[in-house]
């Protein structure tokens, strides 16, 4: 499998403590494009700084959205025990 054609569910943390979910070909950029561009999601346009929490790579964008949308259905607590972060909200 080329390494371009690699998918990635990334999640960041935004600055209100919420956390934010997507998939991208390029996990850097995304969150730069989060963090400073009209192309960030609307949903942290207005939360930024975001910070990049865990990332997971995908063999294509099909696997990518089912994992998307899986982690998306998760509880905030589920989610943080995937993160292994402490649940301070």
């Amino acid at each position: 499998m080329s390494l371009s054609s690699e998918y990635f569910v990334y999640i960041v943390e935004c600055s209100d403590g919420t956390l934010y979910t997507g998939i991208a070909r390029n996990v850097e950029r995304r969150v730069r494009e989060h963090n400073s561009s009209q192309h960030g999601a609307k949903y942290t346009r207005t939360r930024r700084p975001v910070q990049l929490v865990y990332t997971q790579a995908c063999a294509d964008r099909s696997a990518a959205l089912k994992e998307e949308m899986r982690i998306k259905q998760l509880s905030r607590p589920e989610k943080l025990a995937l993160l292994k972060l402490p649940d301070i909200g």
